[in-house]
């Protein structure tokens, strides 16, 4: 089927090109200039649009992104439709993605696939900690999920934290969406603002219960002193116990994203990439000594990309506080 899928897939999408270019555009249009003359981030829409193909490929269910892409004022799923149009013909037929999106083992994962492996390996840490865990506290939560999937019928109690544009347009497109919000509690504050951790103490937040504080896809656009601060934070308001889950990237990488069409899709939207560490030799050392100078214990690590000469392109990780 898989021979099959290919000789349907190469002509049609000859055929089909133009549309795919029209779709692409458009989506890039309403992610890009549309995030922008909202104030919005174009990287979160970016991130949604991973999911939202993960879930039409059946690579990685997640009906709430699916719903929410498709509200979003700063999104086109007609046009990821068009774009993708030949994959998912292909997909039906060989019963699998042949192509786009793929989930390759870490080590084989490609920039184009990290999306994918990023968000497997955050699956695989929290419901590794999620049976002691009775709260789950999403740091720089944009457009993330996860209190809206599976997760929302645990016993855990979820905070959700961001800017207050940011958290203000998420509940909108949640409420548009039609997703169940009642469980979720929204804290208006910018990680990188001294003090931000005051609305999560402040709220009905129990800094003496166990607690998985999800951090996925923020480090990267802070500084290096910002994520030591927040670490700091939240060791001094998390009880034993409790872990960080979070994604580091390789400098190498940063460099790698951070020129031509992607920095300026980034400077459309005003953001910037500025912390990574130095993965290209003993990324587990580097990893570990981060930990140890952050007062973290390092307790669980997966390296996505790693059989690339250069390096893994980032790692996903846990640390306990």
């Amino acid at each position: 089927m898989k021979l099959l899928a290919w000789l349907i897939y190469v002509p049609l999408q000859i055929m089909w090109l133009p549309l795919s270019v029209i779709g692409g555009a458009w989506v890039a249009y309403k992610q890009i200039w549309r995030s922008r003359d909202l104030g919005l981030s174009q990287t979160a829409v970016e991130i949604v649009n991973g999911r939202w193909t993960g879930h039409v490929f059946g690579l990685r269910r997640d009906s709430a992104s699916y719903r929410l892409a498709a509200v979003l004022p700063n999104n086109s799923v007609i046009g990821l439709r068009l774009a993708l149009f030949p994959l998912w013909v292909a997909r039906t037929v060989a019963g699998k993605p042949i192509l786009y999106p793929l989930l390759p083992d870490d080590a084989e994962a490609g920039i184009a696939s990290m999306v994918f492996s990023r968000s497997a390996r955050f699956d695989e840490l929290i419901e590794d900690y999620a049976g002691a865990a009775t709260q789950l506290v999403v740091l720089g939560a944009g457009l993330d999920t996860r209190a809206y999937g599976p997760l929302a019928n645990s016993d855990m109690t979820f905070f959700e934290i961001d800017r207050v544009d940011v958290q203000r347009a998420k509940r909108k497109a949640v409420s548009r969406a039609g997703l169940a919000a009642n469980h979720v509690h929204y804290i208006e504050a910018d990680l990188g603002e001294a003090d931000w951790v005051l609305g999560l103490v402040s709220s009905t937040y129990d800094p003496t219960k166990i607690t998985i504080f999800l951090w996925e896809g923020v480090t990267l656009y802070l500084t290096e002193a910002v994520v030591r601060t927040t670490l700091a934070s939240l060791r001094a308001h998390a009880a034993p116990g409790s872990v960080v889950v979070l994604d580091l990237y390789a400098q190498g990488f940063l460099k790698t994203i951070g020129r031509g069409v992607a920095a300026a899709a980034l400077k459309a939207t005003s953001e910037s990439l500025d912390f990574g560490l130095d993965f290209s030799t003993d990324p587990h050392r580097v990893l570990s000594d981060f930990a140890t100078s952050a007062n973290v214990q390092l307790v669980a690590a997966h390296f996505i990309g790693s059989a690339n000469r250069s390096g893994p392109y980032m790692t996903v990780a846990a640390f306990r506080l």
